[in-house]
């Protein structure tokens, strides 16, 4: 893009923009164009459609061409934007953690759905990030409170900016800490353990668009060998979390789900079951922690044996 020497309209811009956005490969060029003239001029993406001769400043349009650039190198258009929209909250985001994504919607949505909009449950986000999920369910549910845990303490930093400007401080606190060891003082005290961890193999990571590869947390993508890493630690360390009753939910990568049922099977989970996410994908998983021999909450009272020759008790496998 030509370097702006005088002011110019806001279509001359856009257009100059698209087209530079177009030539790095970018399928949402117009789009990412109008976000950040939007942004710069500080109004609605839709006061650009009003107003497509608006003269722009010398130095805002010089702003402007600088964020083309940046996008243009492809880094994510949230970063230069500064705030990502996430399940009717507006969330600030840095590269300190990861872009709020539209699937993760979804596990917000299923949480809701297990927990009911008039709960007064206690919930723990694991690996909050920008905290994310942890204001999502805490702005759709007023009873509940929610923990939320990160070992970044350069995220919880983000979490806490959003958590403030959300007017949520009274019921979402940050704990620092790896995975749920900072919630060893409320053994079994948790209605839910709700996580959206890294479950990304560790030798696909290099392979990722680059606004993802390039820009966002390892730490917050990568899952290990199998993608399973964190995941196996967040199985085992929920039962002594979650009270009787309470749900484990994950969000999962692709064709992890079996393998994510057998490891909360074999950790005393109930009822596991999955979701797909708005591809088709099975991309959540949940399942819930009951007392050894404890009967499913709703399922029918077992009818006790007649008197007769004992037996071997059944094996339940799974579920």
């Amino acid at each position: 893009m030509r370097a702006a020497l005088a002011s110019q309209e806001v279509r001359a811009l856009l257009r100059e923009g698209s087209a530079r956005l177009e030539a790095a490969g970018l399928a949402t060029a117009r789009q990412d164009a109008e976000w950040l003239l939007a942004s710069i001029l500080d109004v609605a993406r839709f006061d650009l459609f009003r107003e497509p001769e608006r003269e722009v400043t010398a130095g805002a349009a010089a702003r402007y061409q600088a964020l083309v650039e940046r996008r243009a190198g492809h880094e994510p258009l949230q970063h230069l934007l500064g705030f990502e929209d996430f399940h009717g909250v507006r969330l600030a985001v840095t590269p300190d953690v990861l872009i709020p994504r539209p699937e993760t919607e979804g596990l917000v949505d299923w949480a809701i759905a297990l927990l009911g909009s008039g709960s007064s449950a206690v919930v723990a986000d694991v690996g909050t990030g920008s905290g994310a999920i942890a204001c999502a369910l805490a702005a759709a549910v007023p009873g509940l409170d929610v923990l939320a845990v990160d070992r970044s303490l350069a995220a919880l930093s983000v979490a806490a900016k959003n958590v403030r400007a959300l007017g949520l401080s009274a019921r979402v606190r940050l704990l620092a800490g790896d995975l749920l060891a900072p919630l060893g003082s409320l053994p079994r005290g948790l209605d839910m353990v709700v996580a959206n961890p890294p479950y990304l193999p560790s030798a696909v990571i290099g392979g990722l668009p680059r606004e993802v590869a390039g820009f966002e947390p390892r730490l917050a993508l990568d899952g290990g060998s199998d993608g399973l890493q964190v995941i196996r630690r967040i199985v085992a360390a929920a039962p002594a979390a979650l009270r009787p009753g309470g749900w484990l939910l994950m969000e999962i990568g692709e064709d992890q789900a079996g393998s994510v049922a057998s490891l909360m099977a074999a950790e005393g989970f109930s009822g596991i079951a999955s979701r797909l996410d708005l591809r088709g994908v099975e991309r959540y998983v949940a399942g819930r922690l009951l007392e050894p021999g404890a009967p499913e909450p709703g399922a029918p009272r077992p009818v006790p044996p007649k008197p007769g020759p004992t037996e071997p008790p059944a094996r339940r496998v799974c579920g």
